[in-house]
């Protein structure tokens, strides 16, 4: 279980960076920018299937249907929810709503074991102090929610996905069926302006949310999900707003509250009780990478 809990912890706090590093793409089209990350990074998986001689396994209609529903609600409603929330009611609602996911994945795992559903409802508690509850209006509220069923998608309709097809061929399917359905929304809404000519900056942005949030990130909670199951593993979630604190603190754009530190530290504390849980169901099938 160790591996598991570096990986389910390393991989939400590399998604947490994303924050920090928002600002280099900031002028860059927004749904053509989803689009080229996504593309960049299912090539990148699809060589790394190559290099590693994994071979090609086609999908029954069960697996198909639920890589479409990853894609689809888990990788491209997600990013459209959050950005739709952020525009109308800021960051701070579609964050505070989003802090709700290890307490939702808690319970949708099962009937889970008090000690995490504790631990759930301190990270929660943790993640909304951090991120701040901030103001917002009901298309915002709406909009937030849509991402939370989003975030709870990546994670459960990957489960049944995994022990046949595995961690790296999961997420190499998911980001390629990604790229079209991103690549319509942006023509739709920005038309062909939804490409350019990155600046060396909007380059190197677009470069870490592909190969670090996305390539990296996506594996190793793929490979620790099975691990720990979805109660364990969705506690982690917790540290999405610490790593945005610790980034901006890092990069200089922002110095930490007490607020923040006091949810940071209440995240941990969550984190640690919730894993001294048994489990409540059988943990899923190892993957095959084969």
């Amino acid at each position: 279980m160790k591996s598991g809990i570096v990986g389910a912890a390393s991989a939400m706090f590399l998604v947490g960076t994303l924050a920090g590093v928002s600002g280099l793409i900031g002028g860059y089209p927004i749904y053509g920018g989803q689009a080229v990350r996504y593309l960049v990074a299912a090539v990148i998986l699809l060589v790394i299937t190559r290099v590693l001689g994994l071979r090609f396994v086609r999908p029954n209609l069960r697996e198909a249907l639920c890589l479409v529903g990853l894609a689809l609600f888990g990788l491209v409603m997600f990013n459209v929810c959050v950005v739709e929330s952020t525009n109308d009611s800021g960051p701070a609602l579609v964050g505070t709503v989003l802090g709700t996911v290890p307490l939702a994945l808690a319970l949708a795992g099962g009937r889970p074991a008090p000690r995490l559903l504790i631990g759930a409802c301190v990270v929660v508690a943790g993640a909304t102090l951090a991120t701040g509850l901030g103001s917002g209006n009901l298309t915002g509220l709406l909009w937030a929610l849509g991402a939370l069923v989003g975030e709870l998608c990546f994670s459960l309709l990957a489960i049944p996905l995994l022990p046949r097809l595995g961690a790296i061929r999961v997420s190499a399917y998911s980001t390629t069926l990604a790229v079209p359905m991103l690549g319509a929304i942006g023509f739709a809404s920005e038309g062909t302006g939804m490409l350019r000519m990155p600046t060396v900056a909007e380059a190197l942005g677009l470069a870490y949310l592909a190969i670090v949030v996305t390539v990296v990130a996506f594996f190793l909670w793929y490979t620790s999900l099975p691990k720990l199951g979805p109660g364990r593993a969705g506690l982690f979630a917790g540290l999405i707003p610490v790593a945005a604190i610790t980034t901006g603190a890092v990069l200089g754009i922002a110095t930490p509250s007490a607020y923040d530190l006091l949810g940071a530290g209440l995240v941990i504390a969550g984190i640690l009780v919730g894993l001294t849980a048994g489990r409540s169901r059988a943990p899923v099938a190892a993957p095959n990478e084969a």
